[in-house]
């Protein structure tokens, strides 16, 4: 898989060649993050903390509101680590201070020790300084604390020369089962492939920025197909999981989703396919998931309109029910509630749903019995779809928010007010 980068320097994405030579400011590093972000986690370098002169600290939070991410750069002590742990990083990537000493304080799931290498010779210090290790003799010291390696070949960083492929076999074996991510000079989608193959991710930036490799085409890379017409099977979902229904994929569908940013598949009968291109019900891409078996992929959309369905459905399997049906239907009568309706008077009279949220909550907490609780929390939950609509919060935001909160790792204490 491609894990594209993000390097910042000034609060703006850059792209340099070995380290030292500025070769592509591409600006407001947000509108690239967006779009790189529908091949799945990417990464963040704070290179001005790497190299002691700054850092691109809230341009990252900024960022991380809108993408999941493993952040590094100038990452040199546990609080620092655990201060980027708790403001949602799925990951972070540490690499001079890649030491049992500092690691093993860190939760190893969440933590990828970044080994930068001349030569095949580890350097720090934003690859000024040498140490006299080997990559091989630093993961054996330090596979027993962390999740992953990232491995950079400086000397290819930027340079569009191609990875060094052969170092490969030798450094999953070093890495000792702990998930393995290249980084330096991946140009081709033909090695995004061929790594993803021997169970190796491929960090990419200079080929991305530099227009030579496709998104699109990077994240199909891995793909195959047994089927005649070569099409991978797609299962379309919402941003709550929903499925929507069953599409197909081409590659040049891909790449033209990524293009626009929509949910585009392969038609079987009718070719290119843009999703709401005449039924106005179209599609926002968020992200695209390949699966376990590299045939078969997941597009997760928002989906536009009166549905996924061409009979009008929500899904191709019918209606929303449970949660998503109540949230649909909540903000539906937000827009078309007659007068005098009591979602209307809810969304109109804020001391009312005040009182009901509050009322609801305190029933929730005195209910014992199952069915009685699982009466008052169906109370609780529609009141809080309208405040969630009066409000213009959709429930997937609430969602990221729970998503986030679950990867700190600094506990609060809990105790009431």
């Amino acid at each position: 898989m491609i894990v594209p980068s993000i390097d910042l320097m000034g609060g703006n994405a850059v792209q340099l060649v070995g380290g030292k030579e500025l070769k592509i400011d591409a600006g407001d590093p947000r509108p690239i993050a967006r779009k790189f972000a529908m091949a799945g986690e990417i990464a963040i370098v704070d290179l001005d903390a790497a190299l002691r002169q700054g850092d691109n600290t809230e341009t990252i939070l900024e960022l991380l509101k809108i993408v999941r991410a493993r952040v590094g750069g100038g990452i040199r002590d546990v609080e620092t680590a655990r201060k980027w742990l708790d403001l949602g990083a799925d990951r972070i990537v540490l690499g001079t201070a890649a030491t049992p000493e500092i690691l093993s304080q860190l939760p190893a799931e969440r933590v990828i020790a970044a080994l930068d290498a001349v030569e095949g010779e580890v350097v720090v210090d934003g690859w000024r300084t040498k140490t006299g290790a080997s990559i091989t003799d630093k993961m054996a010291e330090l596979a027993p604390y962390v999740s992953g390696f990232l491995v950079t070949f400086v000397e290819k960083e930027g340079r569009m020369q191609g990875t060094d492929m052969g170092r490969v076999a030798g450094l999953i074996e070093a890495a000792q089962g702990r998930e393995l991510t290249i980084a330096g000079g991946v140009t081709t989608v033909e090695e995004i492939a061929e790594l993803d193959r021997l169970g190796v991710h491929a960090q990419v930036g200079m080929a991305l920025y530099s227009g030579s490799m496709d998104l699109g085409a990077a994240i199909a890379a891995p793909l195959k197909s047994d089927r005649p017409d070569g099409l991978w099977p797609t299962v379309v979902t919402d941003e709550r999981g929903q499925s929507l229904g069953l599409a197909y994929s081409s590659l040049d569908s891909i790449k033209k989703a990524l293009e626009l940013g929509q949910g585009v598949y392969q038609s079987r009968k009718r070719g290119l396919w843009i999703k709401g291109e005449s039924s106005g019900n179209t599609q926002e891409l968020l992200e695209i998931v390949l699966d376990c078996d590299r045939d078969a992929l997941k597009f997760v959309v928002r989906q536009q309109g009166e549905g996924f369905c061409h009979l009008g459905t929500d899904t191709c399997f019918g209606d929303y029910r449970g949660l998503s049906g109540l949230l649909k239907t909540t903000q539906e009568r937000l827009e078309r509630a007659p007068e005098g309706s009591y979602t209307k008077r809810l969304l109109e009279d804020d001391a009312l749903l005040r009182a009901k949220l509050v009322e609801e909550a305190g029933e929730l907490a005195d209910a014992q019995e199952a069915d009685h609780v699982a009466q008052e929390a169906a109370d609780l939950i529609y009141f809080l779809s309208v405040a969630l609509a009066r409000h213009g919060v959709d429930f997937a935001e609430v969602e990221r928010v729970l998503d986030k909160r679950a990867l700190k790792i600094t506990r609060r204490p809990g105790n009431a007010k």
